[in-house]
């Protein structure tokens, strides 16, 4: 307050209007500021979600399943055939739909280990890098220390309380998914077939309905009165 003068009218304005200036300056940096803070926190959240979003995703195709087969055959169809043909096995070779079932397995948890190598922790991408190299050697992949590990860090992104101790979980495995498209491009062709065998049926009765109306037509010519069978 002892900077400022107000002994005249010149300088009262020359006084309110640094004053002014300067609130407007002190508002603008602050607005400024706030405004670059709030976008590095809304990146931030994206970011985050995103990462959540994706690992959650992971543990959902990773652990979906408490019984039947818990780990993941990484062996191709191809392989299995040219074992099968080396060895001349007399097992009988496995179904169709349960190659086609496996195989979707496999590509969907090859896709989660993906996602966790690109954006899990250091412990959740040395756990997925050691599923990978497991599945490329032809090894049986195991995740059942990935999914507890995936489980751990998205209750403590979303502040859940951690799982007590006395809670036993079991081991998780990969989700099921439903069976291949032989069974389903069987029924399609059958349903095609049927649908051209009702189209077929359909016609022959279209066209003996319509034998049938000419023939009621020749037969009320024939009758009218005055009308004989040369100007017919």
């Amino acid at each position: 307050m002892r900077g400022l003068d107000f002994s005249s009218i010149p300088s009262l304005a020359t006084t309110l209007f640094g004053l002014v200036l300067f609130s407007l300056v002190a508002v603008g940096v602050r607005l400024l500021f706030m405004q670059t803070v709030q976008r590095r926190r809304e990146r931030e959240n994206r970011q985050i979600n995103e990462r959540l979003r994706t690992l959650m995703a992971a543990y959902k195709t990773l652990g979906s399943s408490f019984t039947g087969e818990l780990t993941v055959d990484p062996v191709h169809r191809r392989e299995q055939r040219r074992s099968a043909g080396d060895q001349e096995a007399v097992v009988s070779p496995v179904p169709e739909e349960v190659a086609e079932r496996r195989r979707r397995v496999r590509d969907a948890v090859e896709a989660a280990l993906s996602d966790v190598i690109l954006l899990g922790t250091e412990e959740q991408v040395r756990l997925a890098a050691r599923a990978a190299q497991d599945m490329v050697a032809g090894r049986v992949v195991h995740t059942a220390e990935l999914v507890a590990s995936l489980r751990h860090y998205v209750r403590e992104a979303l502040d859940l309380e951690p799982i007590p101790s006395e809670v036993s979980i079991p081991d998780q495995g990969p989700l099921r998914v439903p069976g291949g498209q032989a069974g389903r491009g069987r029924g399609s062709e059958a349903g095609g077939g049927r649908g051209g065998a009702g189209g077929a049926a359909g016609g022959g009765a279209g066209m003996a309905a319509g034998a049938g109306i000419a023939g009621r037509a020749e037969e009320n010519v024939a009758h009218e009165p005055g009308v004989d069978a040369g100007s017919r």
